[in-house]
């Protein structure tokens, strides 16, 4: 994770959203081939006979699942399911990469399709698959949860696919958080020359790169603060669950109806009004259910909480 945090620091310098073409591309790749090698090996483990114990419910109450865990599980895991299509905070910084000609809003409508089919078909075989090759025995992460061993090879290349695609979603979702802040500086102190000064260094096999000291301070600092944190709290499902959680109804759901309705006029009680808000306020009630789970599964964590040591 240090390592990690230390790649970060440096790729944190890259200036801006639209540098990240390469990384991100590297990063697809890197999804689509660990993604495939878990389906395989699963589909492999099924070939080979495996009959482990499932139900259309899951886990089963007894013994070692209480009901009460089994409601506070199911929740969670639908922070996890809002995670994995939180695509929205990074939506607008790709559009405004895109070129004029053709219709950025078309692109982007035939990419968002494109990219959400794809992303369900390999959720549904990772999660179908995996289940049925573990059933309640399945780990947290097929690859990365001990489900596999053999052959060795195969599952340390996935997982690095897993490393260097992390490396890759890492900026792609921060780099909005630190134009928004950097942006919000540069107006708020337009005449420190720390803030606003921009100093061009000639790198070898690169050309001229546009240093910030403030950027090289401000994003050095948050991506060292949030591998701390991560290195403190290992509890990483019941994370993504609450950061599902929070980020699912209101940049998903809530703002692009209003903005819909707002901008094809739709009148108020129609039934195409009734039926967004319906939609709105289902997904709002998802949201909170997700957060309580994730919420709920952190503090059960804490129990058995030690500082800097690897949780499942």
């Amino acid at each position: 994770m240090v390592i990690f945090g230390i790649i970060q620091i440096i790729l944190s310098q890259i200036p801006n959203f639209n540098k990240l073409s390469v990384l991100s591309l590297v990063a697809a790749v890197m999804s689509f081939t660990y993604s495939s090698i878990g389906i395989g090996l699963t589909i492999a483990k099924l070939a080979g006979g495996a009959h482990p114990q499932t139900s259309l419910t899951g886990i089963p109450v007894g013994k070692t699942m209480s009901s009460l865990d089994k409601m506070w599980n199911t929740f969670s895991a639908l922070g996890d399911i809002a995670f994995a299509y939180a695509f929205s905070i990074v939506l607008v910084e790709i559009q405004d990469t895109l070129k004029s000609s053709p219709p950025e809003n078309k692109v982007m409508k035939k990419a968002a399709f494109i990219g959400i089919s794809t992303s369900t078909m390999f959720y549904m075989l990772c999660g179908l698959t995996g289940y049925a090759a573990f059933g309640n025995n399945a780990p947290g992460n097929l690859l990365t949860g001990f489900g596999f061993f053999e052959p060795y090879w195969l599952v340390d290349f996935a997982n690095m696919c897993i490393v260097v695609h992390l490396v890759g979603a890492y900026q792609v979702f921060c780099q909005p958080i630190f134009a928004f802040v950097e942006g919000w500086s540069s107006k708020k102190w337009a005449n420190n020359r720390f803030i606003t000064g921009v100093h061009s260094i000639n790198i070898p096999f690169y050309g001229s790169f546009n240093f910030s000291f403030f950027r090289m301070v401000w994003r050095t600092a948050y991506v060292t603060f949030s591998t701390v944190l991560a290195m403190i709290f290992p509890f990483f499902n019941d994370f993504v669950g609450l950061l599902g959680a929070a980020s699912f109804w209101p940049l998903a759901v809530y703002f692009p109806i209003e903005m819909y309705m707002s901008q094809a006029k739709i009148r108020r009680f129609s039934l195409t009004w009734i039926c967004m808000q319906i939609l709105s306020g289902a997904c709002l009630v998802i949201s909170l259910l997700a957060a309580a789970g994730s919420v709920q599964g952190l503090v059960k964590s804490l129990h058995t909480f030690k500082p800097f040591k690897s949780l499942s």
